[in-house]
């Protein structure tokens, strides 16, 4: 039996505090901790309907919005933003590197475009600045002058402000979505109007592209002032430097011939006059003698003789060798057959010599010529350098008086180099911003919307669901904070201290004196519960005096003190019940009987205690009803006759159990309290707050009465706040009850 009520009661396998408070209840054992989140679930199941109710409100109120609110469209157009725009010069420094901080890159864009400037400008070529149906469709500022129709239109004073405003509500209804992991960029525009959100969202687009061309053509406005002073500057210092040059070479007489192409496309430097005359007339001096030693070798070599190589050569003399040779064969052949005296034979002869006079004259000619060559050519070499060495002597004076010249030259190459290379970089600046380079390029214009993006009724459906639940829950844990109501067993002793003694389900479809006559049915299997874990409370067992309280009225004591008469009775006790409520009896209804005589009698001073005891044969226990209702129910229980009582049914009776009145509002308890061993309290399960139980225990304490323990009454476990755990019965009784109902 013992092992079957802490089955019922419900309890664990470890033993709580109030064990180790109260020895005796060696029976009674503290809930099993439970998961956070499991709690969290119970109290969520418990209250449920709050929940439930919470998610329908939200949900009706998101329908009843979602059909209320105005359609709105969404236009999208999409933009890729290249990290490296093409380089069109090769002039560092035009371009921004935009590889060293991508992110940084990337950001700055998103921020332009969100930029107000640029909404301004996007609502300037839209013409929305004097547009009345605009802002009265996005709604303007009430009461500012700017927006003041007068004769249809907007006063043109405040335009500047309307540019501002407009700007900022087209800002309101603009989101720049950048897709993930790419360069692409979403620009969308929400509106009530399909075809505005549209033009809105491609002029978006097209004005940030001008803007970003704008920007790079201004970067370089400020470079190409700074270019342009440097080079006014530049161009001073080298027309300075050019007449310093001038002059000083008008003053030394130098003279520099300019720098050209050669005839073999090689470049050739300036250089001056005498340089060149000094290269010339030593090249011909070269020339010159080298020609007087050929000449001189050729005279030498022919020493005066005529046997020289030119001589030998020459044509004439060729001719006349070989005519005398002719001549000469004819006079031999002749000579053969006649005499040299022969007139053939001197003619013959007369023509030889005049041949061989012929011939000397040529090679004397030729001899002389060969003299006259070598003199003009020694001659020529001895005036050539005497020109060179002239040429030398003037080269010399040139070099010392070109240091002062060189010094300007340089000083003029230089300010033409500087000039030059400023004047290159403001070209290309020029070039680089009249090119106009565009890293920005329109993937997807926009198109018009055919569906509204808002409302969505599905997600708002979705959003109501998702706030209703958690309103909900929020509500549930703040009324689970504010309840103060005792919901299951383990509250008793964690809300009120007391050690629990059991838990009594609610009998729906029977009586409680049906339940007990049913020794199968749930509550007798509570209240045997009960009385076990009663039997711990003492050193002796069940106290022998007992009274059972609640903190008011109908919450299950006179039931419990009933139920506890008859399980101890049918533990073969002795057991008689006292109805101490003399202000409201209700154990007489019980037994059939009136309470003319009853516990009232006794106090009022009549001994005749046999008279007020009548038996109740179904439930074989003795009972003393309250007896007539006194108009001072206190004043006698303050004196000594209720313990007088108690111990002449002490001699007779095992037990004495009295059916105590509710604590709040009366001094009946705390007096019937203070006489008794103990005090049963009965607490109602969902049915009082834990406040005013703490109030009427305090009560009990200041009266020295000793609290045993409490009991749970009318409990039902799908009510309970840790779920559905606690079930009442056990065996074949039940079963067959299960089959019944089934």
């Amino acid at each position: 039996m013992n092992s079957s009520s802490l089955q019922v009661d419900g309890s664990s396998a470890e033993p709580n505090e109030s064990t180790a408070r109260h020895p005796g209840l060696a029976g009674q054992y503290a809930p099993e901790g439970i998961p956070l989140l499991r709690q969290y679930l119970r109290i969520a199941l418990r209250w449920k309907w709050v929940i439930l109710g919470s998610i329908a409100a939200c949900v009706l109120l998101g329908v009843i919005i979602s059909l209320l609110m105005t359609p709105h469209y969404t236009a999208a157009t999409t933009i890729e933003i290249s990290r490296e725009s093409d380089q069109v010069t090769e002039f560092k420094g035009v371009e921004r590197d935009t590889g060293v901080a991508d992110q940084e890159f990337y950001q700055t864009q998103y921020g332009l475009l969100r930029a107000r400037t640029l909404a301004e400008r996007v609502a300037a070529q839209l013409r929305l600045i004097d547009d009345p149906s605009f802002f009265e469709k996005f709604g303007a500022p009430s009461g500012d002058p700017a927006f003041e129709l007068r004769d249809g239109r907007y006063p043109a004073a405040g335009r500047r402000k309307r540019q501002r405003e407009a700007g900022e509500l087209l800002l309101d209804h603009l989101s720049v979505e950048p897709t993930r992991l790419s360069r692409l960029v979403d620009i969308k525009f929400t509106s009530p109007d399909a075809s505005f959100s549209s033009r809105v969202a491609n002029a978006w687009a097209e004005n940030f592209i001008e803007s970003n061309l704008e920007r790079k053509v201004q970067s370089t406005s400020y470079g190409r002032e700074k270019l342009q002073q440097q080079l006014a500057e530049y161009k001073s210092r080298l027309d300075e430097s050019q007449k310093q040059l001038v002059g000083y070479a008008s003053n030394q007489q130098i003279i520099n011939l300019p720098a050209g192409s050669g005839g073999d496309g090689a470049t050739t430097q300036e250089r001056s006059i005498v340089v060149d005359n000094l290269a010339s007339l030593n090249t011909a001096l070269n020339q010159a003698t080298a020609d007087r030693i050929a000449a001189e070798a050729r005279f030498r070599q022919a020493g005066g003789k005529g046997a020289s190589p030119e001589a030998l050569d020459n044509q004439a003399i060729n001719g006349l060798r070989q005519r005398r040779a002719e001549l000469a064969a004819q006079y031999e052949q002749m000579m053969v057959q006649f005499e040299p005296g022969y007139p053939a034979a001197q003619s013959l002869k007369s023509q030889i010599n005049e041949l061989d006079s012929a011939i000397a004259r040529e090679e004397t000619r030729v001899s002389g010529s060969l003299q006259s060559t070598y003199r003009a050519a020694l001659q020529r070499e001895q005036t050539l350098k005497t020109q060179v060495d002239r040429l030398k002597s003037d080269y010399l004076d040139l070099r010392r008086r070109s240091i002062q010249y060189n010094i300007y030259q340089q000083e003029v190459d230089t300010n033409r180099a500087l000039y030059d290379g400023l004047l290159q970089r403001f070209k290309e600046i020029g070039v680089a911003g009249g090119v106009g380079i565009n890293n920005v390029a329109i993937v997807d214009p926009a198109d018009v919307p055919q569906l509204p993006s808002s409302p969505n009724l599905l997600l708002n459906i979705a959003l109501s669901i998702l706030a209703g639940a958690g309103i909900g829950i929020a509500l549930a844990f703040a009324l689970e904070q504010l309840d103060e109501a005792i919901a299951d067993p383990s509250e008793v002793e964690r809300r009120l201290g007391l050690s629990l003694l059991g838990s009594v389900p609610t009998v729906a479809d029977m009586t409680p004196r049906e339940a007990l006559l049913d020794r199968k049915s749930d509550l007798f299997d509570a209240y045997l519960a009960i009385q076990t874990n009663l039997g711990f409370t003492t050193d002796h067992g069940v106290p022998r005096s007992f009274a059972v309280t609640s903190t008011r009225p109908a919450e299950g004591k006179s039931t419990t003190a009933l139920s506890l008469a008859t399980t101890l009775t049918r533990a073969h006790r002795k057991v008689i019940l006292v109805d101490g409520d003399m202000r409201s009896p209700s154990i007489h209804h019980l037994a059939g009987i009136t309470h003319d005589r009853g516990l009232s009698n006794f106090l009022s001073g009549e001994n005749d205690v046999p008279s007020m005891v009548f038996e109740i044969p179904e439930l074989e226990f003795s009972v003393m009803t309250a007896g007539p209702i006194p108009p001072n129910a206190a004043e006698l229980l303050m004196g000594p006759r209720l313990s007088e009582l108690i111990e002449k049914l002490l001699k007779n009776y095992d037990h004495v159990i009295i059916d105590s009145p509710p604590v709040m509002g009366l001094a009946d308890a705390p007096l019937i309290g203070n006489q008794v061993e103990g005090v049963i309290y009965a607490v109602e399960s969902h049915g009082i707050r834990s406040s005013m139980v703490k109030t009427a225990l305090a009560r009990l304490q200041a009266a020295n009465a000793k609290v045993l323990g409490g009991v749970l009454t009318k409990f039902e476990a799908r009510k309970a706040h840790y779920g559905y755990g606690y079930e009442y019965g056990y065996g074949y009784g039940r079963d067959e009850r299960e089959v019944e109902a089934a």
